[in-house]
């Protein structure tokens, strides 16, 4: 039985088989990943036939329909050797899903959920925008009602997998006097005419993913394809971002794992003044805080989840889950790259990896600082 009071014994097998992926197929490949910015597609397909993309896809569109707590055990293994492959499994089984499975009729769900567990296309989350990032309500892209259609003008920036997908769910004013209450959710044909990807975005970590903007000119899309109901658009996002952060921290989690691990191998083997640099005691207490920290933040993800799988609201939970994980594994692997001094600056060691892709863990999915605001208007009201 599971010795952690959050999981199960059907949560370590899972957490098992990511664990064993990781070090026998991901970790070989990592750096050369991050060098080239190319993820084999072999290697996604593996992933996808694990059941990676579907594991919290309902059963009946082609998915495992497993809880948050399977999720989050696959994310922080599969992290620990490369953080590019975790957005494809967080993509599959939140932004790009996420939205269709809360909002979606079962026509949609037939229609663009199996082909993500399969793995034969992407669907992208086009939230943000060039003058909307962090203040997603404000967004300028407008859906117009033009008889069965709407036609959709705006251009969404850092888009995840943008270049790559087949879909992409577009959030949209379809009223924009009404501000975030005027705001709906629609899957939109990447193929249609109008719609047209910006250039490559040539990123400082996590770089085996295509980003790009996604510009929309006069794309005619069928009413059929809103989501949900007209303008609960910016609801049906917010309950989307509670998944992803969750998602996000349990990224971190492994991220900041592996750091330790570096650092505790590299001061038992790495000798000066005489002796193993871990015998130094103001270094040995630097790797105390390490592993105080990641632990307390493991607590705050697990928890999240736990929530969430037990139909709590788990607003608040997730977004302490993100602003802590995300902030102790920037300050984590910034002190393991120390520890390494000048070897962690090289980029032959894993550690320079992990030090650029975990820096955006404090952006993506809501800023430390957005994440602030959505404590404190709970902790407030």
């Amino acid at each position: 039985m599971s010795k952690n009071p959050f999981f199960t014994e059907d949560h370590d097998s899972i957490r098992e088989m990511a664990r064993d992926f990781a070090n026998r197929t991901l970790a070989p490949i990592a750096a050369e990943i991050d060098k080239t910015e190319h993820f084999p597609e072999e290697v996604a397909q593996q992933m996808a036939d694990l059941g990676f993309f579907g594991l919290k896809i309902p059963e009946e569109y082609g998915g495992l329909g497993l809880d948050m707590r399977s999720y989050i055990s696959v994310m922080e293994e599969i992290a620990k050797k490369c953080a590019t492959a975790t957005l494809y499994i967080s993509s599959a089984n939140s932004l790009s899903t996420a939205p269709i499975v809360l909002s979606g009729t079962d026509e949609q769900k037939e229609k663009y959920l199996p082909g993500v567990v399969e793995g034969s296309s992407y669907i992208c989350f086009g939230l943000t925008e060039p003058n909307a990032g962090s203040d997603a309500a404000s967004l300028t892209t407008k859906a117009v009602e033009d008889g069965d259609d709407y036609i959709l003008n705006g251009r969404k920036c850092f888009i995840t997998f943008a270049p790559v997908s087949s879909y992409a769910v577009i959030y949209a004013k379809t009223e924009p006097e009404k501000g975030a209450k005027g705001i709906s959710a629609f899957v939109v044909d990447m193929s249609l005419p109008g719609v047209s990807c910006g250039k490559h975005e040539e990123k400082m970590g996590q770089r085996g993913v295509p980003v790009s903007d996604i510009l929309m000119e006069d794309v005619r899309v069928p009413k059929s394809c809103m989501l949900g109901e007209k303008n609960l658009g910016f609801i049906n996002a917010m309950k989307t971002l509670s998944v992803g952060r969750i998602g996000v921290a349990s990224m971190c989690l492994g991220i900041a794992q592996e750091a330790i691990d570096l650092a505790v191998n590299h001061t038992k083997n790495r000798i000066q003044f005489g002796k193993p640099l871990c015998k130094n005691q103001a270094l040995a207490f630097m790797m105390a805080d390490m592993e105080t920290k990641l632990n307390a933040a493991r607590g705050l993800v697990y928890n999240a989840a736990w929530l969430m799988d037990n139909g709590e609201d788990a607003t608040k939970a997730a977004s302490m889950a993100k602003y802590f994980a995300a902030e102790a594994a920037i300050e984590i692997v910034n002190k393991s790259l120390q520890l390494h001094g000048g070897y962690g600056y090289s980029q032959e060691y894993e550690i320079e990896r992990l030090y650029r892709d975990v820096r955006i863990a404090s952006i993506y999915e809501g800023s430390s600082q957005v994440q602030q605001m959505v404590i404190s208007s709970h902790l407030l009201k």
